[in-house]
């Protein structure tokens, strides 16, 4: 029979972790199901939860000034959603919502960083994963924005 510590330790995001450590993180985990259309969060929420998605798709997006919704990027399996729960004031920075039907695993942001703190082991895999995230968000972002705009002329 799976577990959920087994279907956490099998995600890529947790790939080459300490067992012990997995099975500590995984204590702050569970199972979610979203509909298509459902909100994960919204942007200036608290973020209490991130997500790793096992099945569908997320879009992050922000609202413009002209009430237009934006996406800023789409997510997939394996892919994490949300790193505002590691970084005070724990809100959320854009909206996420399921483009298809979702299941994803949850995790309590209030109980991880308590482990966090408590173990800096597993505090360190948690940052050095999502160090990792958060470039790799940037580094997207950073070619967005040179699709959007271009290069300046002469360079």
């Amino acid at each position: 029979m799976e577990t959920l510590e087994s279907i956490v330790l099998a995600q890529e995001f947790f790939a080459g972790i300490d067992p012990e450590i997995g099975a500590f993180i995984a204590g702050c985990a569970r199972n979610h199901h979203f509909e298509p259309g459902a909100y994960l969060f919204r942007e200036g929420d608290s973020a209490r939860e991130f997500y790793l998605i096992r099945h569908g798709e997320v879009s992050l997006e922000i609202t413009s000034a002209g009430n237009s919704t934006l996406v800023l990027a789409t997510m997939h399996d394996g892919d994490v959603v949300g790193a505002s729960w590691l970084v005070p004031p724990y809100k959320w920075t854009s909206d996420a919502r399921a483009r298809t039907h979702l299941r994803a695993i949850g995790f309590d942001a209030e109980c991880l960083r308590a482990k966090c703190e408590d173990d800096p082991r597993t505090g360190y895999q948690m940052l050095k994963r999502f160090a990792g995230v958060m470039v790799s968000r940037l580094q997207a972002a950073h070619l967005q924005l040179l699709d959007v705009y271009g290069r300046p002329e002469g360079t």
